[in-house]
């Protein structure tokens, strides 16, 4: 049937060319899209592939994951024994071991149920394998409480997955469009970033885990008592950055409040030296506990540290109860930026190194632009003639649709603000290809009415009709395949599967509604008494 009432041919109409209109600002320079309104601002964004960037992979430290973790069970342990007043002597961590000898053996069975609830169940208690994070023995009062294989693989994948959460923030505070980030086996990270012309500021903001701890500073030992290590127990010694002289500093190991209190860092100038510094702010309980501390230490230094180092050391000249306060390093103003968006992001979950470096050039991108440009064109210009050529007026009609088929897919992957890399551009070509050949079955079913004695319009009609089934089923399998490959892919396949998956539901939209709509138009108006093809 040709027939279209006229509210479903307008929803057919303004459909298409609502979503086209979406592909718009893909051919304006993005200056010239920023002072259009916000929600006409939304783009395809260009994948590395296309117009260069930076790759690097990253490392986690798992190194340093088994040591914080053993170190946080050690003070786990000694935590559980104090709470319960539980007597103990040489808690010490061997390996990945935390020994711990309880002083009196009536204490033994009271010590091990409250030790055994450290372990957690490895993927939770409704999901768990069944294996738990710690390995509890005692054996004549010593208590030997192990991490499990498991168990530190377990907090390798959150190391893992936490890092990524750390990095997106991070990226997006500097302003880049569509970083990609994956993981990469189980401690690797791959980050690409588009566009980006500054690797250096890139890999600082990355490479640094941020950690952020505020504690008091011992001033009552000596250089010779530092210098051979005499150090009492629950104090720890920090160097001082280059800038800060590289001095040693004797610290409270404990931390005053540490950088997950923060909730706001923003760079700024001091008003008394126009030097560039970071402004912080606490939550409530970070302010509430730097408060206290700062009351009870007036005329000590305090110091700053930042992923091991003291970054500065100031003296406490009067309580610092509003929690907030700034940070001064002799930073230069890109530091100060850079130091403000790693607080506000938090910290990584471990050390992050990089063991692979790639800088893909510009040249590179636009090469490949022009020529998919030129390919695209040559192409398209074939298709053009050969449809005109074998099916004359039905043909143009064709060409049009299809014309609008592209443009659609690019305003949906505007609308997404989705990444078009290399393979994407095959899956739009593909989908071309499929979307001419859509349009071919149809035209060859309506030629066979026609050669079966039908009419003009009732071969037409037919022709759509019969044609549906078998294009609707070879894009349903073709779309499944594409959510596949979506699903379980990673990188360009992705890129390729949206592409190709948005491909074949436009194609559809286009091929039984547009295209039949135009020639129902078309119809009407010419009144042919004869098919054209």
């Amino acid at each position: 049937m040709l027939h279209f009432t006229r509210t479903r041919a307008l929803t057919i109409i303004l459909s298409a060319l609502l979503i086209c209109i979406f592909a718009i600002p893909n051919f304006f320079a993005p200056e010239t899209v920023k002072t259009w309104p916000k929600w006409a601002q939304r783009h395809m964004v260009l994948g590395l592939d296309l117009q260069g960037g930076v790759s690097l992979l990253l490392q986690v430290d798992e190194n340093a994951v088994r040591k914080e973790r053993v170190e946080a069970l050690r003070d786990d342990v000694r935590r559980v024994l104090r709470d319960d007043r539980i007597r103990y002597t040489g808690l010490a961590i061997r390996g990945m071991t935390v020994e711990v000898r309880i002083s009196e053996a009536a204490d033994v069975p009271k010590a091990l149920p409250k030790l055994r609830a450290l372990s957690q169940p490895i993927g939770g208690l409704l999901s768990g394998s069944g294996q738990n994070t710690l390995e509890i023995n005692e054996q004549n009062g010593l208590i030997r409480v192990s991490l499990t294989e498991p168990g530190i693989n377990d907090r390798m994948r959150q190391a893992v997955d936490q890092s990524i959460q750390v990095l997106e923030k991070r990226l997006n505070a500097l302003g880049t469009v569509e970083p990609s980030i994956q993981r990469q086996g189980a401690s690797r990270v791959l980050v690409q970033v588009p566009g980006l012309d500054n690797p250096d500021r890139l890999k600082e903001l990355i490479g640094r885990t941020a950690k952020l701890t505020f504690h008091l500073v011992d001033t009552t030992l000596g250089a010779d008592q530092i210098e051979q290590g005499r150090i009492p127990a629950g104090y720890i010694v920090a160097r001082g950055t280059r800038e800060e002289g590289g001095g040693r500093y004797v610290l409270e190991e404990r931390p005053i409040v540490s950088g997950g209190d923060l909730t706001d860092a923003q760079p700024g100038f001091d008003q008394r030296t126009s030097e560039p510094i970071v402004s912080f702010r606490f939550n409530t309980n970070g302010a509430r506990a730097f408060g206290r501390a700062t009351q009870e230490n007036v005329g000590k230094p305090f110091a700053i540290v930042l992923d091991g180092e003291v970054i500065s050391a100031p003296v406490i000249r009067e309580p610092i109860i509003g929690g907030s306060g700034q940070i001064s390093g002799n930073f230069t103003v890109e530091q100060a930026n850079n130091l403000a968006i790693v607080l506000k992001s938090g910290a990584l979950a471990a050390p992050m190194s990089i063991v692979e470096e790639r800088n893909v050039g510009p040249g590179l991108g636009q090469d490949s632009i022009t020529a998919g440009i030129h390919a695209s064109v040559i192409g398209a210009a074939l298709v053009v003639v050969f449809m005109i050529w074998v099916y004359g007026i039905l043909g143009v009609i064709a060409n049009i649709a299809v014309a609008v088929n592209v443009a659609m897919i690019f305003g949906i992957l505007s609308l997404l603000n989705a990444t078009l890399t290399l393979p994407g551009i095959a899956g739009i070509v593909l989908t071309v290809g499929i979307a001419v050949d859509s349009n071919v079955l149809i035209y060859e079913r309506i030629r066979e009415e026609w050669r079966a004695g039908r009419t003009a319009m009732m071969a037409i009609g037919a022709g759509f009709d019969r044609a549906l089934a078998t294009i609707l089923d070879t894009n349903i399998t073709t779309f499944i395949a594409a959510v596949i490959l979506f699903l379980i892919g990673t990188g360009a396949v992705r890129g390729f599967a949206v592409t190709f998956g948005i491909g074949i539901i436009t194609t559809v939209f286009t091929a039984f509604t547009l295209t039949k709509l135009i020639v129902a138009g078309w119809v009407r108006w010419r009144r042919p008494k004869t098919v054209p093809i």
